[in-house]
């Protein structure tokens, strides 16, 4: 029996949430195109006959702006030194960008066995997987690549193998039907941010953020009650996530509800706030109070 923590690292939009939601076959992480989808670091709990994977999702290793950005980045750095493989994702489709040569150097500083991974093979070409291969092979040494396309769930058998012949042995870490290790509250917040970042454009995904405040059993009723509070930087902002005459926020509650009754298999009852926060992402304690208290 083979078990393991496999982190799973890359630049925003290279295809991490989509690869792990792919691999469980259930969602795990929230997806968007908009960068700084991920802020969590989410485990995703993949077991087969021969060995269990803990996939760890992390945000998407960037060149910082504000403390949020440096905050995220730290996750990624920190994850890499509790983690026993590194699965770094490439995309295909793309050139080498700086975000991509910054993550060598911290791959290189863990001094832990990586393995390669091109994503998004179905928009790129052999000639460019070979280009991106050859660039990558310059900087770093992995032990091993795969090609592959989430999406069309090409590669992924071909992964799961090579990662379990990687990890070490062990027994399971967690139950054989258990999938997911973080809280509800973490799993309510990202849910909620999704929606916001479905319906709003420009600035704003990059100036939310979802804290769940509290959760009430109501067990009589097989019914979870919800407090969730969602934070922007400008009153402008709110206005925007409200809408006319509560329109949006209405949307953005439904549509979380109906995942997370979905989710749960109870009946929610979700109350969403929207507060101002003014330079929320430059408050290191205000990001430590959302991102390290779920």
């Amino acid at each position: 029996m083979k078990s393991g923590f496999v982190a799973v690292v890359g630049k925003p939009n290279a295809g991490k949430s989509t690869l792990i939601n792919a691999l469980i076959g259930q969602k795990i992480s929230i997806v968007s195109e908009k960068p700084q989808t991920t802020r969590f670091k989410l485990r995703g709990i993949l077991t087969r006959p021969e060995g269990q994977i803990v996939l760890v999702d992390t945000p998407g290793f960037h060149q910082p702006k504000d403390a949020l950005g440096r905050y995220l980045n730290s996750q990624v750095s920190g994850t890499m030194k509790e983690v026993d493989l590194i699965l770094f994702l490439v995309d295909a489709s793309a050139e080498l960008s700086d975000e991509d040569r910054s993550l060598v150097e911290e791959i290189k500083e863990s001094k832990l066995p990586c393995v390669v991974v091109l994503t998004k093979k179905d928009i790129s070409s052999n000639e460019k997987i070979d280009e991106i291969k050859k660039n990558i092979a310059a900087l770093l040494t992995p032990v091993d690549w795969v090609v592959l396309s989430a999406l069309k769930r090409e590669g992924l058998n071909e992964l799961i193998e090579k990662i379990i012949a990687l990890i070490p042995e062990g027994e399971r870490l967690y139950p054989e039907e258990m999938i997911i290790d973080y809280p509800l509250t973490i799993q309510a917040a990202e849910i909620i941010r999704e929606k916001v970042l479905m319906h709003t454009y420009q600035e704003i995904p990059h100036s939310v953020a979802v804290k769940i405040i509290k959760i009430i059993e109501r067990s009589e009723k097989n019914l979870l009650e919800i407090y969730g509070e969602i934070y922007v930087e400008k009153d402008s902002q709110k206005k925007i996530i409200i809408g006319k005459a509560g329109s949006l926020i209405k949307k953005i509650g439904t549509q979380a509800r109906q995942e997370l009754e979905f989710i749960t298999g109870r009946k929610i009852f979700l109350d969403l706030q929207v507060k101002v926060k003014e330079k929320w992402r430059d408050k290191e304690s205000f990001i430590k109070a959302i991102y390290q208290s779920g």
